[in-house]
């Protein structure tokens, strides 16, 4: 069960629902997978529909660490994700 007050959300993956939630040291992974010198330019990147599949790839990543998870990238790359891109 996902807390929405502490920034948690919930992604079918596999079957499974799992849970992210990113956590500064997520977000901070993330901006160093991205390549992104701000928090601010992340944001943007993914608001102006700027970014790719590897990038929403890197989002479920770190938020699925942030969650708890101890799951690497390749953990990921024929996972079944209900809603597909766009749901993620």
């Amino acid at each position: 069960m996902v807390n929405p007050h502490r920034g948690e959300v919930a992604l079918e993956i596999d079957g499974e629902c799992r849970v992210l939630k990113l956590t500064l040291g997520a977000l901070a992974e993330l901006e160093a997978e991205l390549r992104e010198d701000t928090l601010i330019a992340l944001v943007e990147r993914f608001e102006n529909g700027a970014c790719s599949s590897r990038d929403v790839l890197a989002l479920i990543v770190a938020g699925l660490r942030g969650g708890g998870a101890a799951v690497e990238t390749r953990d990921l790359l024929t996972a079944e994700i209900a809603g597909g891109p766009l749901a993620a």
